[in-house]
């Protein structure tokens, strides 16, 4: 599938530093649809948790080194709704440098996530995946709300073989994570979690997957901790081959 699309990789911290094999599928299925791969190397932070813990200067600081980093990318793919999120909508929030501000409105268009970009830029959606296994689909909060992501994902996956797609009645729902949030507000981000996962139990599905790996570490938790045999795992690890689960 050429398209000789030259793609600035962003990899969030949660991907980074606790989900590798999100990017490592990422990087797979951008080379599958015949992306052209840059990977810079000096990239960080986008700065979301700072910004939402009212650290400004600091979140301000990270969105212009990540301006700087991506200014002459052609596009810029990332497998979190939630950093893309951060960087299209509320770096416009931060007291930019207007140099910076002008760039920044050049690149903030070119900025998706993984699964829009693949159908809605690039019209890729078959990956020749087979996944066998019952898979609810939760929606992440950043992505439906602030990014318009809704259906992507989903194609994806209905793309996929053996695969048996289900969505919890509250598939709309937050699953109480929001970053910050489950620090600050451990309580009701538990309770809010607990009623996901209720949700999801009452589908028969043995996978949840997402647009963020944030909400499915949150949903991980909550299945280990009351020893719910349910796995969670990114979309993109499934259409990347459909791995089995460990």
């Amino acid at each position: 599938m050429p398209n000789n699309r030259k793609v600035h990789l962003f990899i969030p911290c949660f991907v980074d530093q606790i989900y590798p094999q999100t990017g490592l599928a990422t990087v797979k299925l951008l080379r599958m649809a015949g992306c052209n791969i840059i990977y810079p190397k000096e990239q960080t932070c986008c700065g979301q948790p700072a910004f939402n813990s009212g650290y400004r200067e600091t979140a301000t600081n990270l969105a212009e080194r990540f301006i700087k980093i991506f200014n002459d990318a052609e596009y810029i793919v990332s497998p979190s709704a939630s950093c893309v999120s951060m960087i299209k909508n509320h770096y416009a929030e931060l007291d930019l440098r207007p140099l910076v501000r002008h760039e920044y409105d050049n690149i903030k268009h070119r900025i998706f996530e993984l699964s829009e970009f693949l159908v809605d830029e690039l019209k890729c959606t078959d990956f020749n995946a087979t996944f066998p296994h019952r898979v609810a689909y939760h929606t992440s909060c950043h992505g439906y709300r602030e990014l318009g992501i809704y259906d992507q994902p989903v194609e994806l996956l209905r793309k996929v073989k053996g695969i048996d797609l289900v969505e919890p009645d509250d598939r709309k729902q937050c699953c109480g994570f929001g970053g910050t949030f489950s620090v600050k507000f451990p309580e009701l981000s538990t309770t809010i979690g607990e009623d996901k996962v209720e949700a999801i139990q009452q589908t028969g599905a043995d996978v949840v997957t997402s647009t963020d790996d944030s909400c499915l570490m949150h949903l991980q938790g909550l299945f280990s901790r009351n020893k719910i045999p349910i796995q969670t795992l990114h979309y993109a690890r499934i259409i990347a081959g459909g791995e089995a689960l460990i």
